[in-house]
C-alpha cells in the first residue's frame, strides 16, 4: 500500500535539535550486564557493559501520553510521520572512548535527514538522527540512528531468501524467549509493543509472533565485535537490519574476520539472515 506523504512537511523538522542527560548507575548496568548473561556486580568505576548508550535517556511519557502501539504519542522531537510501523532501520557508530558506571552522560542530538521510498511492501519514511554522547572525559562516541516508518499490512508471506554466508570464526547461541525481550524493553524503558503483547503482534501488526529489538541484536553483535578486537571497540561499527527476527527460537550472533575488518551478523532459527553489522 502506498500513501502519500507531506514531504516538505516532514522535512521541516531537519536540524531539530534536543539534549538529554543521565546517568549509569550501579543499577542500570547490572540490569543490561544481566540480559546480557554477564558477571552482574559492577561498581562505580567498572567499565560499563557494551551498548549501554542504548539504554540512556529515553523518551518518557505519561501513560496518557502514549500512542496505541505503546510508543509515546507522534510529534515533538520526531516529525509526526503518519505511518503506523516504526521500526530501527540500522545505524553507525564511532567510538573515541569508553563508558563507565557512574559516568554522567550528556546526549546531543539532532535529526539529520528525512527521506520517503517506495519499497516492496508500499511507502517508506526514514529519519535519521544524529547523536552525540558526552562524559566528564569528553566525546565517547558519535552515533547515527536510522529510523523506519512504514504502513500496516498483512506481510506477503515467506521468509527472504538465504544469504550465501561465510562460516563464522565465533558464534554464539541466544534463546529468544519472552523473558529476554521483557527484561531488554524494561532496561531500555521501551513499551513498544511488538515486544511483549504477543495478541497485539499477531491481531494488529500481523506477525507470526513478538519482535526481538533492534538494539538488542545490534548488542549482541557490538559485544561481539569488540570481543573479536581484543577487548577494544572498533573505530566504527555499522549495522542495519534485513528481515524481523520473532521469538521462540534460539538465533545466532556471528562474526567472521576479514582481512583488518570484522564481518557480523544474526541469524533465525532457519538459517535467515536479520542483521548484519561490519567494522573498521
Amino acid at each position: 500500500m502506498s500513501l502519500e506523504l507531506d514531504v516538505d512537511h516532514l522535512k521541516g523538522w531537519i536540524g531539530a535539535e534536543r539534549v538529554s542527560e543521565d546517568v549509569i548507575t550501579p543499577r542500570l548496568a547490572n540490569s543490561l550486564a544481566a540480559v546480557l548473561d554477564e558477571h552482574c556486580d559492577l561498581k562505580v568505576g567498572d567499565l560499563a557493559p557494551v551498548g549501554i548508550h542504548w539504554c540512556l535517556s529515553p523518551d518518557i511519557a505519561p501513560m496518557s501520553g502514549l500512542g496505541p502501539d505503546g510508543h509515546p504519542a507522534r510529534g515533538g522531537f520526531l516529525p509526526p510521520v503518519p505511518l503506523p510501523r516504526r521500526m530501527w532501520a540500522g545505524g553507525d557508530l564511532r567510538f573515541s572512548g569508553e563508558f563507565h558506571v557512574g559516568d554522567e552522560v550528556k546526549r546531543m542530538s539532532r535529526i539529520s535527514d528525512v527521506t520517503v521510498k517506495m519499497g516492496r511492501t508500499g511507502t517508506l519514511c526514514f529519519v535519521a538522527v544524529d547523536h552525540e554522547y558526552h562524559t566528564s572525559a569528553g566525546l565517547v562516541l558519535q552515533e547515527r540512528h536510522d529510523i523506519v516508518y512504514r504502513a500496516l499490512e498483512a506481510p506477503s508471506g515467506g521468509q527472504p531468501p538465504k544469504v550465501d554466508l561465510p562460516a563464522p570464526d565465533r558464534t554464539l547461541e541466544v534463546e529468544g524467549t519472552p523473558v529476554l525481550l521483557a527484561r531488554y524493553s524494561a532496561v531500555t524503558f521501551n513499551g513498544h509493543r511488538i515486544h511483549y503483547d504477543r495478541e497485539y503482534c499477531i491481531k494488529e501488526e500481523f506477525y507470526p509472533g513478538l519482535i526481538v529489538h533492534g538494539p538488542l541484536q545490534a548488542n549482541f553483535l557490538l559485544r561481539m565485535a569488540r570481543q573479536m578486537n581484543g577487548d577494544a571497540f572498533p573505530a566504527r561499527f555499522t549495522f542495519r537490519g534485513a528481515s524481523p527476527l520473532f521469538d521462540g527460537s534460539v538465533f545466532t550472533v556471528n562474526g567472521k574476520a576479514e582481512g583488518a575488518s570484522l564481518k557480523l551478523w544474526v541469524g533465525n532459527g532457519d538459517g535467515v539472515m536479520t542483521m548484519q553489522a561490519s567494522t573498521e
